[in-house]
């Protein structure tokens, strides 16, 4: 450390250079006894050496739940969303999801949690001013090969999905260039990407968004259930990584999950003929659960969306846990354009 910049006395900081003393580390681990033997100086100096160098530590001051609020424009990253690409979506989350941690969309197959992750793919490209943040996204596809087909008509029709943002805005977009897909088919090559490749693509600015599909997939496949808690330290690490990325960047991380069926026998009689309550649960377990920042789930209904969806079954969203965000629900459709949440009214 370069002593000079301590705001100390000259006397001390020769005292400290002449000690051979090299860094903060160096000061703190010492007691006052044995800085006062090294360097020779008084225990008041010592005593003003050390708050000086305690005081380089602080670089940032604790602030309150209360001053996030009042002060937005001191805390932009609190407040800033990134847009689903659907203002009634969008209504649900206040915003979007937060650019800072682990958002989880789980849900049974079909329930349309693809579809979502690849509008965030565009979503993300746009300008702030229309929920984007002006970069391109990661997609980590762990499953099935990437849906290309599909995101090509999706980009096609971004002039109907978002026909809130000027069409010259839309035209300006190379949609198709900035989406980073890689394949991840063992928790090696899962962590190889995320440790190694993501952070490069980082630091050049080329992405702001990583999305994994699906992350329950590999643990499913490498874990038998006595691995039990070798699969939590694999995913409390994997997490860390994730949230040291997110935080580091102002990158928001979108993590497509699984489910697990649980049944509960609810009544002898209904049981004995085959009747059960079913139930599904986010997979992976608590351990996973632990890493989030918000959690959402998303199903299929029986039922056909109203006019003017018509054609479309309805499926919803709702919000299990999040800081931010009371729990609810939303109901939504996937057509032809891209995802659409539907007002309450509507239904």
């Amino acid at each position: 450390m370069d002593w000079e910049q301590l705001d100390v006395h000259p006397q001390i900081i020769a005292a400290v250079n002449k000690a051979n003393l090299k860094s903060v580390r160096d000061i703190l681990s010492y007691s006052v006894v044995d800085l006062q033997r090294i360097t020779q100086l008084s225990i008041g100096h010592i005593h003003l050496l050390q708050k000086a160098v305690s005081a380089t530590l602080r670089k940032n001051t604790l602030v309150t739940a209360l001053q996030l609020y009042r002060e937005k424009s001191t805390f932009p990253s609190q407040h800033q969303k990134l847009s689903l690409g659907c203002s009634v979506l969008d209504k649900l989350l206040r915003g979007g999801i937060p650019l800072v941690g682990i958002t989880e969309l789980a849900g049974e197959s079909s329930a349309g949690k693809t579809q979502i992750a690849l509008q965030l793919c565009l979503s993300v490209q746009y300008p702030v001013e229309y929920g984007g943040l002006g970069a391109g996204a990661v997609y980590i596809c762990t499953e099935d090969a990437f849906p290309s087909t599909r995101l090509q008509q999706l980009i096609r029709l971004q002039n109907k999905q978002r026909a809130e943002v000027p069409a010259d805005v839309i035209r300006n977009i190379r949609f198709g260039d900035l989406i980073f897909i890689e394949h991840a088919a063992d928790i090696d090559t899962l962590t190889d990407c995320i440790t190694k490749k993501l952070p490069i693509l980082l630091r050049r600015g080329h992405i702001r968004l990583i999305i994994i599909d699906s992350i329950a997939a590999l643990f499913r496949c490498e874990f038998a259930a006595s691995d039990a808690v070798l699969k939590a330290k694999h995913l409390q690490t994997l997490g860390a990584k994730l949230h040291q990325l997110s935080s580091s960047s102002i990158t928001p991380v979108f993590c497509i999950n699984q489910v697990t069926d649980t049944v509960k026998e609810t009544d002898s009689v209904l049981t004995h003929c085959g009747l059960q309550d079913r139930k599904v649960l986010p997979a992976l377990g608590i351990s996973w659960s632990n890493q989030l920042l918000m959690r959402l789930m998303a199903s299929r209904t029986q039922r056909s969306a109203p006019p003017p969806h018509t054609g479309s079954i309805l499926r919803t969203m709702e919000v299990m846990f999040a800081p931010h965000v009371p729990r609810a629900t939303c109901y939504y459709t996937v057509d032809l354009e891209g995802v659409k949440g539907i007002d309450a009214e509507e239904t």
